[in-house]
């Protein structure tokens, strides 16, 4: 039998060029324009522009003293856990959405094709939020830019010498992330005859899960989210329900608002896991993303930051740890004596961090946000997306500026800040700690962690997963 081989080549080159006209892959910038709205799934690269260039780049002028005397006696560094994988109830929603999208009707569009015919779920069902390779280096190189901030604290004769302490909470993101933290310092110093131990505390890193009120008035309580249920099916959602339905040839009442955030999640974990702009994220213009975002920022308003008082009220108890160290570092440092804790490494969640800055009164709007206001807080200051990114951290440093002048210097994400309510001039990035303390007297005073998280009324079973 004879075979026509170039006619089999012709027809398949044929069917090749209408097959792959489908998946012309348009260029996309390496960053997609979207990314500065990924809220807590975002990458601490999109808070800090600069590290893009140089991930180890520092700016020591930003800690120039107001006085030149000032010299650092204590770090506290209090810092998310690094870039992680879906957990199992983020990893439920976006298997929804490709499995809707993958069963649609073919789409024409260059990047719906890529979505239905190329791209693949690669995210592992069983990671439960576990820790990346990213975020193994999100912490080392924090730990090298803050030995590089910090380096007569954060040095190798204070590591060795026992003066630096590793708090964790117990989840494995949180240790593999203080393990990666002490890695990028040893292998920074080529330390191979030491290692170090790191204490896991939840009752610090995790103090969220053991507040009853908290869990019992806000995670249990489902009027205590109704903000987020009222804007989901709000006229801002449902458009961007209808987009993607009708961009995806997915029917518009088989997209829920959760499987739009997932769409949003598809190109956030593929930016801050892959260093990828997935097609995923062509689905979102910046107005969809910064609804979504809204979504997302509602949920944390409510139920971690300033929607109930319970919520900031959870994290006294490590208020009141840090500023104990403090008063220690200062008792230490008038006496003469060597200071015994020049750094605390404490690494946790974003369920750590934001109800600890509503306490301390940072990114405080002037109205609270709601279903219904979301045309009106577009700059609000009160955005997860700058604040909370993977690697996000609180940093505290102690300095001891001459003749009993010690000062406190409050850094968000490496960046100086101000402490609310502080009298601003040129010294407001650096107050005295005698006036810090003034300012959250009542704070300091009070604010018992026992007595505001007990319930008064006998309460119901909860599950600790639900809190997580």
């Amino acid at each position: 039998m004879q075979i026509n081989i170039w006619g089999i080549l012709i027809a398949c080159f044929a069917v090749t060029l209408d097959f792959s006209s489908c998946f012309v892959n348009k260029s996309r910038p390496s960053i997609p324009r979207i990314a500065k709205y990924f809220g807590t799934k975002g990458r601490y690269e999109e808070v800090n522009p600069y590290l893009l260039e140089d991930i180890l780049a520092v700016n020591t002028s930003i800690l120039r003293p107001p006085f030149p005397k000032c010299r650092p006696i204590h770090l506290t560094a209090i810092i998310r856990h690094g870039t992680r994988y879906p957990t199992g109830s983020i990893f439920k929603h976006m298997q929804q959405m490709y499995e809707a999208v993958k069963s649609a009707t073919p789409g024409k569009e260059s990047w719906v094709c890529e979505i239905q015919n190329q791209w693949r779920m690669w995210y592992p069902q069983n990671t439960d939020g576990r820790l990346a390779r990213k975020g193994v280096d999100d912490h080392k190189h924090l730990a090298v830019r803050l030995s590089k901030l910090f380096p007569s604290l954060l040095s190798e004769e204070n590591l060795r010498g026992g003066f630096v302490k590793f708090i964790s909470s117990s989840k494995h993101r949180c240790i593999n992330s203080t393990l990666s933290f002490m890695a990028g310092l040893t292998e920074l110093w080529d330390i191979q005859d030491q290692t170090f131990d790191y204490e896991v505390n939840d009752a610090l890193m995790k103090y969220f899960i053991h507040c009853t009120k908290f869990l019992e008035d806000v995670v249990r309580n489902p009027s205590a989210l109704l903000e987020i249920d009222k804007f989901k099916e709000g006229p801002e959602m449902r458009r961007v329900r209808e987009k993607i339905g009708y961009q995806l040839r997915v029917p518009y009442k088989n997209i829920t608002a959760d499987m739009a955030d997932a769409v949003m999640n598809f190109c956030a974990y593929g930016l801050a896991i892959k260093n990828v702009n997935s097609p995923w994220c062509e689905c979102l213009d910046e107005a969809d993303a910064q609804v979504v975002e809204y979504t997302n920022d509602l949920r944390q308003f409510w139920k971690r930051g300033y929607g109930y008082d319970i919520n900031r009220k959870s994290s006294c108890i490590l208020f009141h740890d840090v500023f104990s160290r403090l008063d220690k570092v200062v008792s230490e440092n008038m006496s003469g004596q060597q200071v015994t804790e020049a750094v605390t490494i404490q690494v946790g969640h974003g369920e750590t961090l934001l109800p600890l800055y509503t306490l301390l009164g940072f990114f405080k709007d002037d109205e609270p946000l709601t279903s219904s206001n979301y045309a009106t807080q577009t700059q609000r200051s009160f955005r997860p997306s700058f604040v909370l990114p993977y690697t996000a951290n609180l940093l505290l440093a102690l300095y001891d500026c001459g003749e009993g002048d010690l000062r406190l210097q409050p850094l968000i994400n490496e960046n100086p800040v101000t402490f609310p309510g502080l009298p601003e001039g040129q010294e407001a990035s650096m107050p005295l700690y005698r006036d810090v303390r003034e300012h959250y007297k009542e704070l300091i005073r009070g604010c018992d962690f026992e007595t505001e998280c007990e319930l008064f009324t006998r309460p119901n079973q909860f599950s600790i997963k639900d809190a997580l």
